[in-house]
């Protein structure tokens, strides 16, 4: 901890003070990443059957008590998330390390001309989508009473992490993803139930217990290699993996969640060092507050949940300061029902996302044609799971708002309108008894996706004959998602 004392690391979360210069933060950053994996890498190759999925292995349970089609949660998956990912049956003994890899297969109703990006061809693309390891569950994992005796170590318990480090197999790099440490605890207050907690990470809802926000909403993967609209708000990933946020929640009795937080861009030379090109990104200036309410209630198998969400941020357009301040306001409302049972998991997700946009500054530096816009979003989707091994899931969605003709250049009528329809189906079969012996507890997730548009970016089929019509968009997906 001293060294970080010394360094003052809120210094290189949020400016470009020159405390030490890039380049030494860069060594310093990626020195420590690759010590941490390389502590990791000698436990896990001293008995390499228990390289599985580290919650599973902390909890010992099955990935289906977590998930019904992964990474969709349960209740108790969100219970898990909840109490700060750090429930344990004190049994194993290995590191909290796990990995991932996402082969696929993508083909777009008509072929990209130069190629779908770099080094790949017009149509019918193999990929590595991503590949990740995981440092995720208690901060010490199972060594915390062993490094700082019983009493310390039983706090230290109460801090869980979830962090991915991914290899983009489309961009051909490292860079740190979704990232979050956070604490935990339980109480009552006149007999009555009080969960609490405080967090901080580097994705804005990715902190959230129901998969209806942005950062675990569905679809949960799709294709790097097919075109996608252009049009998206702040929280639809925009800032992810670009910003430092620190959060505190609490659910009362079971039934309300209230949680508060803020977020700001993190320094260009963190950026950097975490493989993040901060070049033209939206930097927020000043604490963008971000704010969380949800009300759940249960049933025998059924749940239910209603909430609200949003972010408030002043921003400096591509980085730049000149011209002032640009303010976004996204508010967002949601809902999830869910049934569980032995055999039948259904689960319904909706969620509509308004973005009022002032561009004050971004006006006067000539990137937008009007002084304020409206860009909004809204996703229906249900999934079917039975017997914990099939999936069925289907999508509507379509995003909307004004006109402008250079924010939407690419646009052939300077909107961002976007509609359609994801179908998918999905294969899990280590998902309800584990996967064989001697890779326990890992998990394999085979999908066919197929993404289809009747508005791309404007644009409908046969809007005029020539350029590209939305069904020329449409795409099939076929992904092998391994865990292990």
């Amino acid at each position: 901890m001293d060294i970080f004392k010394k360094i003052k690391p809120w210094k290189l979360y949020f400016s470009n003070d020159t405390l030490i210069d890039s380049k030494q933060k860069a060594i310093l950053i990626r020195t420590f990443l690759i010590i941490i994996i390389f502590i990791s890498s000698i436990f896990l190759t001293t008995d390499i059957a228990s390289a599985v999925p580290s919650f599973a292995r902390q909890t010992g349970l099955q990935c289906n008590e977590c998930h019904t089609a992964y990474p969709q949660l349960t209740p108790f998956g969100r219970e898990f998330k909840l109490r700060g990912y750090v429930m344990s049956d004190e049994k194993s003994k290995i590191p909290p390390v796990a990995f991932m890899a996402l082969p696929s297969f993508t083909n777009t109703n008509e072929g990209q001309p130069g190629g779908a990006t770099d080094d790949f061809d017009d149509n019918n693309n193999f990929a590595i989508t991503q590949a990740s390891i995981f440092y995720a569950g208690r901060l010490f994992g199972p060594y915390a009473s062993m490094i700082t005796g019983h009493e310390i170590g039983s706090f230290m318990n109460k801090i869980g992490t979830f962090v991915q480090t991914t290899w983009d197999g489309i961009e051909k790099k490292w860079a740190w993803d979704n990232a979050e440490v956070r604490f935990a605890n339980s109480s009552t207050i006149d007999g009555k139930e009080l969960d609490y907690g405080i967090y901080i990470n580097n994705n804005p809802t990715m902190q959230d217990l129901w998969n209806t926000t942005p950062a675990w909403s569905f679809p949960f993967t799709g294709s790097g290699l097919a075109p996608m609209p252009a049009a998206a708000t702040l929280l639809n990933d925009t800032i992810a993996q670009q910003v430092f946020g620190i959060g505190a929640y609490t659910r009362i009795m079971r039934t309300l969640y209230l949680e508060i937080g803020s977020y700001r861009t993190l320094g260009t030379g963190f950026q950097d060092a975490m493989g993040v090109d901060p070049a033209g990104e939206m930097q927020i200036t000043d604490l963008a507050p971000y704010w969380r309410v949800a009300v759940e209630k249960d049933w025998g198998d059924n749940y239910l949940e209603v909430g609200t969400y949003g972010i408030y941020a002043n921003i400096y357009p591509g980085r730049v300061s000149s011209a002032g301040k640009d303010h976004i306001l996204d508010l967002g409302f949601d809902s999830q029902y869910q049934y569980i049972s032995d055999v039948n998991d259904i689960t319904a997700r909706i969620n509509f996302l308004h973005e009022f946009q002032d561009w004050n500054a971004s006006r006067d530096l000539g990137n937008v044609s009007n002084s304020s816009d409206d860009l909004w979003n809204f996703t229906a989707s249900t999934s079917y799971l039975y017997d914990k091994t099939y999936n069925a899931s289907v999508q509507y969605f379509i995003t909307g708002g004004d006109s402008d003709s250079i924010l939407y250049a690419d646009s052939r009528t300077g909107s961002p309108d976007s509609r359609g329809w994801v179908f998918e189906l999905d294969y899990l079969p280590f998902n309800k008894s584990g996967g064989p012996k001697f890779w326990s507890k890992s998990n394999v997730k085979l999908t066919m996706q197929y993404v289809l548009y009747n508005k791309f970016d404007g644009s409908s089929d046969n809007y005029d004959g020539t350029g590209r019509d939305a069904s020329d968009n449409n795409t099939l997906y076929l992904e092998a998602w391994v865990a292990f």
